[in-house]
């Protein structure tokens, strides 16, 4: 493993000087600035930084030559188009016998690191944020603790200002606006429902609104279906009840949530980890936050016995029109520039895969 201290970079700021890890979300709601990574299933990692600053002009970025992608051709996927297409059509006979509207189907892809001294994830948020700029992009590197992530991620799970929480649901993906069907806005305002009943159980009484309603967003090869919804926390509720009425995000579950993510549990076949969870920092001093969704996500386990392996995670929003081999697409589309730019096989000049 390559020594490489503690750091988290989010919009413009670095932190260094870690000085507390922690499991207990509470902690959110107390002093100083954290880093925040919580794994789809369940795993929450918050730590706290003493040296938060402004990183003007990039001049703290990682060292040159700091990373080194696996081969474009090495990733493996835990679900091959078979098994994926299978689970889609599972899914259908699902939503037929009214057990679940909506389910998401995710695969996670692996290869491994050829270079584990050249494996800063920090240096890969770098090669991100050129080749596939995204608005909730970031790093969390704790070595010691493991988690190594970089995200490229579109989408807001939760940012909160004070008492004000507002998430930002994305369901429908297409290469242009015009690829975008009925299926994909029945999908996001599905989703929409979702998010406002979650947040419904942590903000007051007739707070929760929805600003914007599938508004179509561009994204570095596609286009997205985005909503919005806010809400004011109820009396006495924090970072805690936040996490527990709306985790896991409900863009990457499914409706009902509970049905959803128990056809997950059948049909998928590796840990989401970091993907789908929720990552991002907390000013607990300031009462200010925001969490992406973990989506368009690297992350490196160390922990295997072959050693270290880059994953990755995609998927599709699976409903009763949904086409199989069109969510096989999907999945491959969302996947397609990142795997690229983690490979070093995106030629960002021209915006052309070499």
């Amino acid at each position: 493993m390559p020594d490489l201290p503690p750091l988290a970079r989010f919009g413009g700021l670095i932190a260094s000087d870690l000085r507390d890890v922690t499991s207990d979300p509470a902690a959110l709601d107390s002093t100083g600035w954290w880093a925040v990574v919580a794994d789809f299933e369940g795993r929450l990692v918050c730590a706290r930084f003493g040296d938060v600053r402004e990183d003007a002009g990039g001049a703290a970025g990682p060292a040159r030559g700091a990373w080194r992608g696996p081969a474009r051709d090495a990733w493996t996927s835990s679900l091959d188009r078979a098994a994926y297409t299978a689970g889609v059509r599972r899914i259908r006979e699902h939503i037929a016998a009214g057990e679940v509207y909506q389910a998401n189907l995710c695969r996670i892809l692996s290869a491994p690191l050829p270079d584990p001294e050249r494996a800063d994830v920090d240096a890969l948020t770098a090669l991100l944020a050129r080749g596939n700029p995204a608005p909730y992009a970031g790093t969390v590197r704790l070595p010691a603790h493991g988690v190594e992530v970089a995200t490229a991620s579109p989408e807001l799970y939760l940012r909160r200002d004070g008492r004000t929480v507002e998430s930002g649901p994305i369901k429908g993906t297409g290469r242009t606006a015009d690829d975008l069907l009925e299926k994909d806005h029945a999908e996001n305002v599905m989703i929409v429902d979702l998010v406002r009943n979650d947040m419904g159980r942590v903000c007051a009484t007739g707070s929760v609104t929805v600003p914007a309603l599938c508004a179509v967003e561009a994204h570095p090869g596609l286009v997205h279906l985005v909503s919005t919804v806010r809400g004011e926390l109820r009396a006495g509720a924090g970072w805690p009840e936040l996490l527990i009425g709306t985790f896991p995000p409900g863009s990457v579950t499914g409706a009902p949530k509970r049905s959803a993510l128990d056809i997950i549990e059948t049909l998928e076949t590796a840990p989401r980890g970091p993907y789908c969870g929720g990552i991002g920092w907390v000013d607990a001093d300031r009462g200010t936050g925001e969490l992406a969704v973990g989506i368009r996500t690297f992350w490196i386990d160390r922990q295997t016995a072959a050693g270290p392996v880059l994953r990755f995670g995609t998927g599709a929003g699976i409903t009763w029109g949904s086409d199989p081999d069109r969510e096989w697409d999907e999945t491959e589309l969302k996947a397609a520039r990142l795997l690229a730019v983690a490979s070093e096989t995106y030629e960002t000049t021209g915006g052309a895969t070499r």
